[in-house]
């Protein structure tokens, strides 16, 4: 009825509202219906109820004013910038004195005398899932990381024990004897150096990986400095202190590594493997690397007057060759590696593993593998492989010493 001034009502009695992270206006709209005649006009009121004025909400209140055959109006509503995560806060908006001949809705929340909008304000479900996320990762890494700690812990009580621990904590360890009790005090100090390495959970395992080789670059070079002192105070040369002492210090853990591949794997290759592996990186690696780096360092210094004293001027010495490869040009300053014996070294060497080699094939066809087989055969290879290592050293002390390689300054009277 176009005559009537009409009725006032929400367009529902419940509203609902995501929190957000700033300061946000929502508009609320009121219906003019069964009639649009006159101005008119109605009070509103903010109520607050778990939701509380000016903490979740701005206070407001006021009149609406509809024009002639205005249908409809809006109330704004400020809400507040609260950090939500799994809370629910309510308030109302109410509807009251209705002026110019206007009425409220009767079959509204409120009934004639008033109109109730209730407002909920709840969390974002898209913020909330992106919190549960967080903390459930959160949540992960925690557990993670108490795990580390614990394993971590257990390295250093595993080496201060003499024995270490059992698979249980509540086990107690067996009690150790006289060799036991020896073997601990000697390697005490060592054991709680390597127990500063992080286990495998830290990182994904990197930090034990690059703190492993670091120490194992540590122990290298302590090994190769006591055994050039070794060398030294037996008046031995460097190269057959090379061969002896630094290699068994660094290749016995590959021995062992190898002994326990070919106990559980089937097949050789892991064992053979390993030790070419680990041959390859340190010919490679452990030479090619730190002699890339020295040449690099000696290209680029000034002139040193000790190298020109030492190599620039030594006419026992046959090389000829400047910087750039140039041949009979005069000597330029770089990084020098006097051979030595290490041709006939590296000759017996090579010599030596292509008896090695045919030795594993003669045994794969004769006893249908390299490793293993029966007792007798079995030990017949070790013993043999065991006489050439013993001829390789015999005959590269003795070109050694036969070119003069030995010399001991200091004299005994």
């Amino acid at each position: 009825d176009d005559d009537d001034p009409g009725i006032l009502s929400f367009e529902k009695d419940e509203m609902k509202i995501y929190q957000q992270s700033m300061q946000f206006q929502v508009p609320i709209t009121v219906r003019r219906k069964n009639g649009g005649c006159g101005k008119v006009s109605v009070n509103y009121k903010l109520e607050g109820d778990s939701a509380i004025p000016d903490r979740d909400f701005e206070a407001a209140e006021g009149m609406l004013e509809f024009e002639n055959q205005q249908m409809e109006a809006q109330i704004v509503v400020t809400i507040k910038a609260v950090p939500r995560y799994d809370t629910k806060d309510r308030f109302r908006i109410i509807l009251s004195d209705p002026e110019g001949g206007v009425k409220l809705d009767a079959t509204k929340d409120g009934s004639e005398e008033k109109n109730i909008l209730t407002i909920m304000i709840e969390a974002d479900p898209d913020t909330k899932d992106r919190v549960d996320r967080v903390q459930s990762l959160l949540t992960k890494k925690y557990q993670k990381s108490k795990i580390a700690h614990a394993n971590w812990a257990a390295q250093f009580k595993e080496a201060v024990m003499v024995n270490g621990v059992g698979d249980d904590d509540d086990e107690e360890p067996s009690s150790p004897g006289i060799s036991g009790w020896i073997a601990h005090i000697v390697s005490l100090p060592w054991k709680l150096l390597f127990a500063l390495v992080p286990p495998v959970d830290y990182c994904g395992g990197w930090a034990c990986f690059y703190c492993a080789l670091l120490m194992i670059g540590f122990v290298t070079m302590i090994i190769g400095d006591m055994a050039s002192l070794l060398g030294c105070v037996l008046c031995l040369p460097d190269d057959i202190t090379a061969i002896t002492f630094v290699a068994m210090g660094t290749s016995l853990p590959d021995t062992f590594a190898s002994k326990t591949a070919a106990e559980q794997d089937p097949y050789a290759d892991a064992s053979v493997g390993n030790v070419t592996g680990s041959n390859s990186v340190n010919v490679f690696l452990g030479l090619g690397l730190p002699w890339m780096i020295a040449s690099i360092y000696w290209a680029v210094v000034p002139e040193s007057a000790e190298w020109r004293t030492r190599y620039g001027d030594n006419a026992d010495l046959t090389f000829n060759i400047d910087f750039l490869g140039k041949v009979g040009a005069t000597r330029t300053q770089g990084f020098v590696v006097e051979a030595g014996s290490l041709s006939f070294s590296v000759a017996v060497f090579a010599t030596f593993a292509v008896i090695c080699l045919a030795l594993l094939q003669v045994r794969r066809k004769v006893y249908g593998g390299e490793l293993g087989g029966p007792a007798g055969p079995r030990w017949s290879a070790f013993c043999f492989l065991l006489f050439l290592w013993f001829l390789y050293i015999g005959l590269s002390a003795w070109q050694s010493f036969s070119t003069g390689g030995a010399s001991c300054p200091i004299q005994y009277t």
